[in-house]
């Protein structure tokens, strides 16, 4: 069981944290006024007015083809690089991709590809035919990611970060960019053989904090134990960039948090506007929930809540 924990429990919270850092960065859900003022492509028309536009186009795509790359520095838990191509949808949140990286093999029994699909705030990871051995005969792990967050309680902040904010859109990054006080553009620059214009901006966690409508729901007391959380841990801000092709649709969007143990990149391609975003759950017959497994454990062992070192990561990481 240790050693299932450590394979299949591993890649499934690799795949967690590659959306729980870009959703943790990404949370905003609308734009103020920008500072940008600077003349867009050829003069016409503002940085504020390029991206609100793009925005708005975005925003009635509802879905895209996407390719996303992350990387983490070795130093970070569960560092290493993950690599994401398939379908997303926004508006409600879906995805349907297949995932590659290190972060997925630090083990040695661990899967070299997972395919992930999200619906309604769970997700469902493929672990293969090897991984179904240790699962009753089921391929698919499911996490809940709500319930996920309830159960790690008042320390979900440090045990699961992010997933409050757990929506990583294109939407939601171009809003986060639009709130950014020094927002500019870098110029013209050709990404997959498209002409785009490049646009970038930085945020303070506190100005994130701010402009992040979905932490609205939390008392003062809890925002301020948040951001003293974030700052402790070394992030200072987010660095945000767009390229937005002829169409005034982005075809790339990065974001980079600096921390004490080195850069955290995410960086996502997107293309085909439109795609078809129906994703279908796998069976439950099929299915082998987490969540469920990780109670009978504290069931178990006494243990309260998912957070700190023996809770959620003690157990899936066998440290």
């Amino acid at each position: 069981m240790r050693n299932f924990l450590r394979a299949r429990g591993g890649a499934a919270l690799a795949g967690a944290t590659v959306l729980v850092l870009a959703g943790g960065a990404v949370g905003c859900s609308g734009g103020k006024d920008s500072k940008g003022d600077d003349a867009a492509a050829g003069g016409k028309r503002t940085v504020q007015q390029v991206l609100t536009a793009a925005y708005e186009k975005t925003s009635d795509a509802k879905s895209a083809k996407v390719e996303m790359t992350m990387s983490m520095p070795a130093a970070l838990d569960g560092g290493g690089d993950m690599r994401m191509s398939g379908v997303m949808g926004w508006d409600p949140t879906v995805m349907d991709v297949t995932m590659t990286g290190s972060m997925l093999t630090a083990e040695p029994d661990a899967p070299e590809q997972v395919r992930m699909v999200w619906r309604d705030n769970v997700m469902y990871m493929d672990m293969g035919e090897a991984a179904a051995k240790d699962m009753d005969g089921k391929h698919w792990v499911k996490l809940d990611l709500k319930a996920a967050a309830d159960s790690a309680g008042e320390d979900a902040g440090e045990a699961l970060p992010g997933l409050d904010s757990m929506n990583q859109s294109p939407v939601e990054q171009l809003a986060l960019l639009l709130e950014s006080p020094n927002l500019k553009h870098v110029g013209e620059e050709k990404v997959g053989g498209v002409t785009a214009q490049h646009y970038k901006g930085t945020l303070t966690v506190k100005e994130m904090m701010e402009s992040n409508d979905s932490l609205d729901m939390l008392k003062p007391a809890e925002r301020k134990e948040l951001l003293a959380n974030i700052e402790k841990s070394g992030i200072k801000g987010y660095d945000t960039e767009v390229w937005v092709d002829e169409d005034d649709l982005p075809v790339r969007m990065d974001v980079g948090m600096d921390t004490p143990q080195g850069n955290v990149d995410m960086s996502m391609k997107l293309s085909e506007y439109g795609a078809k975003a129906e994703v279908q759950v796998p069976p439950a017959a099929d299915t082998f929930d987490m969540m469920e497994m990780l109670k009978g454990l504290e069931d178990l062992t006494g243990e309260e809540g998912l957070s700190g070192e023996e809770g959620l990561d003690g157990e899936l990481t066998g440290a």
